[in-house]
């Protein structure tokens, strides 16, 4: 008999440790803190302009201009006054004129701007948060420890072999 019991002990023993073995074991969960990163994104804002372009002057120094008052100047000139006086009042008649002349033709000139619709564009930079990990506090055996996992565990982590299963 006695064999017998110590072959029942040795069944006892070893059922124990069997049912170990196929339990699975479980760290609890103490507090869960989320890892953040600030993530920086450019990105291009455009929009639409409407702007004045002038056309290129054909004439940039307006000589047309300046030689056209020149000779109206002149001419109305020379049909002021007689002798002297009428030579005088012919130069001051062109002088005047083509100032008058190069005036006018400036401002027509300016007239001839186009509106012109531009794109016009500049970077800005979006600013966010992205949860990169969790530090998980835990206790496991009576004692605590701290563990960075990529996911958000539930209220327990599985362990194998004694070590924690994070993933």
């Amino acid at each position: 008999m006695a064999g017998c019991s110590a072959s029942d002990d040795t069944a006892q023993s070893q059922a124990p440790g069997k049912e170990q073995e196929k339990t699975e074991q479980y760290a609890k969960v103490l507090s869960v803190v989320e890892i953040k990163e600030v993530v920086k994104t450019p990105r291009k804002v455009c929009e639409e302009v409407v702007v004045e372009q002038a056309k290129p002057a054909k004439d940039e120094h307006k000589v047309l201009g300046t030689v056209a008052g020149a000779v109206v100047g002149g001419v109305l000139g020379n049909q002021v006054g007689g002798g002297r006086g009428k030579d005088l009042a012919t130069v001051a008649g062109a002088v005047g004129g083509a100032y008058a002349g190069r005036k006018i033709q400036g401002s027509q000139q300016q007239k001839s701007a186009q509106p012109k619709t531009e794109q016009r564009c500049e970077t800005v930079t979006d600013t966010s948060e992205k949860i990169v990990g969790y530090d998980v506090k835990y206790s496991l055996n009576g004692k605590e420890g701290t563990v960075r996992m990529s996911k958000k565990p539930g209220d327990r982590i599985p362990v194998k072999g004694g070590h924690l299963v994070t993933d």
